[in-house]
């Protein structure tokens, strides 16, 4: 894309050098993330997804042709009703299915687990992120993973000494112990309650379920209930995929950990090298109570975010942050702070203030481009109006974004639909997150006084 080399100098442009220097010249470099669809995508989760596009960008830079995918792990395990779901009762019925065969208990889409892919998959390209989405239950009842689970199978001693590697005695699988790759939804009851009896040695595979006692000799080639473990899928899938870079949360990718034994069972089973992997920490947030989770308690979603943060700037706030350190979205009067250091970022980025060097200048030209919606500067530099004089515009005009953006009298047209985006987010912050000594209306009649709310 023409991007000044001086300016490849962001922590994903290292990462994106140490692929192409570790996997040499390819005519696809192929990126990778997921989740399980088993509750909110929070914006925690985020912060994977982010960390891919910015890496693929930075590939995409260089002038290489990337794929981005994003799997939906929708063939795992229902193993928890989250709090903030309607219809507790209703979902309980499902833990130990399938989450593809979880109803959507909100009535909208047709599965659980498809409610929570479109709440994602719709806001995404609001943030500029644009990856191909692949459905594993879809994959896997198709047959696409037939010969992989088949190869897992006949290997299975081999990824029992692979998945022992990196366990103490205590966590080991024992040698007496028959180790399965594969594991069934039992097709009577549809539960995962099932235990491998036997394998024929090709695509014949026996279960039993300990829930309804059902009995089945299923065939990889046919049987839609057959998946295989996660430690084995994820390697299996990167050889499918031919993935040559996937992030980790700092749980996965610590030494010994879930990556470590992939890497074992991907090159020995699969033959596949393991993609490059970099490490990322937690996102934390400030001024929300609960702890953010997926499973449990108040959970804060990328469009809940996008209420407060315009794209730019929440892009700016994983950009501007080094990936393997933990940090925190605030929600509280931090939400000016952040704001206007990404406006003295965009200043730098044109031309209109120094940095204090030519090297911390060419790092804010950089985190500035990464946090553009599209890859790319904006035909015209965006109107910069601090985000806390935006807030007593607004509340002086009681709200009424085409009033304050006619006040202001120089705004350009092309300068516009930004400026909206902000007026938004700062209307909604003041509004639903400020504190209330923040908060003031304009009482009508002569001699208007501030009024605190």
């Amino acid at each position: 894309m023409g991007v000044d080399k001086k300016l490849l100098c962001h922590w994903a442009d290292r990462v994106a050098d140490n692929i192409i220097s570790e996997r040499g010249e390819r005519d696809l470099y192929t990126c990778a993330s997921g989740i399980t669809p088993s509750g909110t995508v929070h914006i925690g989760n985020f912060r994977e997804i982010i960390t891919v596009d910015l890496v693929v960008r930075a590939l995409r830079d260089r002038g290489k042709n990337v794929r981005f995918i994003y799997s939906w792990d929708d063939y795992d395990v229902f193993r928890k009703v989250p709090e903030n779901m309607p219809g507790k009762e209703t979902l309980q019925n499902y833990l130990r299915y399938p989450i593809i065969m979880v109803p959507d208990t909100t009535g909208r889409d047709t599965s659980y687990a498809r409610h929570h892919e479109v709440d994602v998959e719709q806001v995404l390209p609001k943030v500029g992120i644009h990856p191909e989405f692949l459905y594993q239950a879809e994959r896997y009842r198709s047959g696409m993973y037939t010969e992989g689970m088949k190869k897992a199978l006949q290997n299975r001693n081999k990824i029992k000494d692979c998945l022992n590697r990196y366990r103490d005695d205590e966590h080991k699988i024992p040698a007496t112990e028959e180790y399965w790759p594969v594991a069934a939804f039992c097709c009577n009851c549809n539960k995962d309650t099932t235990e491998i009896v036997s394998y024929d040695g090709e695509y014949g595979v026996e279960y039993r379920c300990t829930s309804c006692g059902h009995q089945e000799k299923a065939d990889l080639r046919t049987s839609k209930e057959l998946k295989l473990g996660w430690r084995v899928d994820w390697p299996m899938r990167w050889n499918e995929e031919k993935v040559m870079f996937e992030p980790g949360g700092k749980d996965h990718v610590s030494p010994g950990g879930s990556y470590d034994t992939a890497k074992l069972v991907s090159k020995k089973v699969y033959g596949w090298d393991a993609p490059v992997t970099m490490k990322y920490d937690f996102v934390g947030l400030k001024g929300i109570p609960g702890k953010m989770s997926s499973s449990k308690g108040k959970v804060i979603a990328l469009s809940d975010a996008l209420c407060v943060y315009q794209p730019e700037v929440l892009r700016y706030i994983f950009a501007v942050n080094k990936v393997d350190h933990e940090f925190a979205i605030s929600f509280d009067l931090d939400v000016i702070t952040v704001y206007e250091a990404y406006d003295r970022t965009e200043r730098i980025a044109w031309g209109l203030e120094q940095a204090k060097n030519d090297d911390a200048a060419n790092h804010e030209k950089r985190v500035y481009l990464l946090s553009q919606i599209e890859p790319e500067l904006p035909s015209v530099m965006p109107y910069q109006i601090g985000f806390r004089m935006l807030t007593t515009l607004l509340q002086t005009y009681s709200g009424d974004i085409d009033a304050v953006i006619a006040s202001l009298g120089d705004v350009q047209d092309e300068q516009k639909e930004c400026l909206k985006r902000r007026c938004e987010c700062a209307w909604y912050w003041v509004t639903e997150c400020a504190p209330e000594d923040f908060k003031f209306a304009l009482r009508l009649g002569s001699g208007a006084v501030l009024l605190n709310d």
